[in-house]
């Protein structure tokens, strides 16, 4: 098991948002999670990527069989989980190629692994540059900066494809995104999807799950998952809206 979460508490500032969360991940699985907002989807993902502020007050987040309730962030990033931000900050005056450089040397210094060489690194930018359809102008220029939200998501995915996490959390990826870069999005995620790694797409609409077909999908209601099925699950959320979730769940 690549991730299992455990009776998962967590709190912001004093106030619980997640109650009592259990959640389990192989490789080689796609899992969606859906909900209304402010239900603690992002949460979720904050709390099993190590963001600063959301406390753990109770339970366990188990990756890779160790306990990483009380791991750092870069430690966590560099054992190979991967959060593609709701809204991506930019990042004015570094170059994309220099910040990915950066990130995978310090992956590759973690994993006590030499430095990966300028041509081996512009080989690898090339052939993730293809699989993702993003256009060179966008990696010759600084991070996000003067970016499209279609294309800060596209960079996401891009930056995905470098670091090649075993378990990639994508953050409302979807939100903004026209139909094309939608389309260019779920592809992405299409191409890297093995049977080594594993995916959380949290999403509020069925209409990415049209593209990254899921094997699990998860509805999360007042901070806990409250039902989970197969693909026709989001269709049945799409059609009823998340109001008959209301009515069977609230306490």
């Amino acid at each position: 098991m690549l991730l299992n979460i455990k009776n998962l508490h967590v709190s912001i500032d004093g106030k619980e948002i997640i109650k009592g969360l259990n959640f389990s991940v192989n490789k080689g699985e796609v899992h969606a999670i859906m909900g209304p907002n402010g239900t603690g989807k992002s949460t979720l993902a904050a709390a099993i990527t190590g963001r600063a502020g959301y406390e753990i007050t109770q339970g366990e987040i188990i990756y890779k069989g160790q306990v990483i309730n009380d791991w750092s962030p870069d430690k966590r990033a560099n054992e190979g989980v991967f959060l593609s931000f709701q809204y991506p900050i930019e990042i004015p005056g570094v170059s994309m190629t220099n910040f990915m450089r950066t990130a995978v040397n310090a992956k590759r210094e973690y994993l006590s692994q030499s430095p990966i060489s300028a041509k081996e690194f512009l080989k690898k930018m090339e052939e993730k540059k293809k699989l993702v359809q993003i256009q060179s102008k966008l990696t010759n220029r600084s991070v996000n900066e003067g970016f499209s939200g279609g294309e800060k998501k596209k960079n996401e995915i891009f930056q995905m494809a470098m670091l090649e996490p075993e378990l990639a959390i994508l953050d409302e990826t979807d939100s903004g995104l026209d139909i094309d870069a939608l389309r260019v999005v779920a592809n992405g995620v299409n191409q890297l999807k093995s049977s080594e790694n594993a995916f959380i797409v949290i999403t509020h609409y069925q209409r990415l799950l049209d593209y990254i077909v899921p094997d699990f999908v998860h509805v999360m209601y007042n901070g806990r998952i409250v039902k989970s099925g197969g693909k026709k699950l989001a269709v049945e959320l799409e059609e009823k809206g998340y109001e008959w979730i209301k009515e069977q769940f609230d306490d």
